[in-house]
């Protein structure tokens, strides 16, 4: 016997705004038959096969330390540094950058309340 993963959750401000953040990094969307709205306190998003989802449910409390959990991101199409670009322009901050001179590493990313991710080299980098 197993216990499985339902859907990881964000605690966030705006669940919304934090939702719709995710759905454009990722390629998520809310549930049709349910779809989520400004003010909602809790917005799930689902990837295209729905085996994956996140829920965001607002709480009253910032983030105040490093996230102990995280998520690692490849690139379904493209390098790192084109993802890293499209990412910056969704909204994301780099905090911490540890590319290093041979191509290998990642970039430490926050989404915009902060919660911490990286993007790391796509699979065509890594194989060559």
């Amino acid at each position: 016997m197993v216990a499985l993963i339902s859907h990881t959750t964000f605690d966030c401000r705006d669940a919304y705004t934090l939702s719709v953040f995710w759905s454009k990094v990722l390629g998520f969307a809310p549930d049709a038959d349910n779809p989520d709205g400004p003010g909602d306190e809790e917005c799930m998003i689902f990837s295209a096969d729905g085996t994956q989802r996140l829920l965001f449910v607002e709480v009253p409390e910032a983030k105040q330390v490093k996230n102990r959990l995280h998520l690692d991101l490849v690139p379904d199409e493209g390098t790192r540094d084109q993802e890293l670009k499209r990412l910056l322009e969704l909204g994301a901050r780099a905090i911490d950058d540890r590319r290093m001179l041979d191509g290998s590493g990642w970039v430490v990313l926050a989404d915009p309340e902060g919660n911490e991710f990286c993007i790391l080299r796509s699979e065509a980098e890594r194989s060559r």
